[in-house]
């Protein structure tokens, strides 16, 4: 990009198998970013699709807690545009968690667009 910034995407099909909506869990390892030294980096947007008869919530951690939460209808796909919403600081640690009720199981698809300034 012309401007310097450099984007990140945390996304993928991922199978899951819910074990309640108060209990959130790291949907895979390969969706967990840290913002290097000397970067901050803001979302610019989040995209998902649930394959399950049931509505999920997709969990943006930062620094081992929630920080945003994401709910997709059953069969359902959801965009949220959060460009400008904040900045995270070198070091901040995002993950994607996934809540889903007991005993649900299906395929979720995340898009997590990233961009390091």
């Amino acid at each position: 990009m012309s401007d310097g910034s450099i984007p990140h995407f945390l996304q993928g099909p991922f199978d899951f198998e819910g074990n309640g909506l108060d209990k959130p869990q790291l949907i895979d390892d390969s969706l967990r970013y840290v913002v290097p030294g000397g970067s901050v980096t803001q979302p610019v947007y989040f995209r998902g699709g649930n394959s399950s008869d049931e509505m999920i919530t997709v969990v943006l951690f930062r620094d081992g807690k929630p920080m945003r939460y994401f709910p997709i209808a059953a069969k359902g796909a959801t965009h949220v545009a959060l460009r400008v919403v904040e900045d995270l600081l070198a070091d901040t640690v995002l993950e994607l968690y996934l809540a889903a009720p007991s005993g649900c199981s299906g395929t979720v698809v995340v898009d997590l667009g990233l961009v390091d300034i």
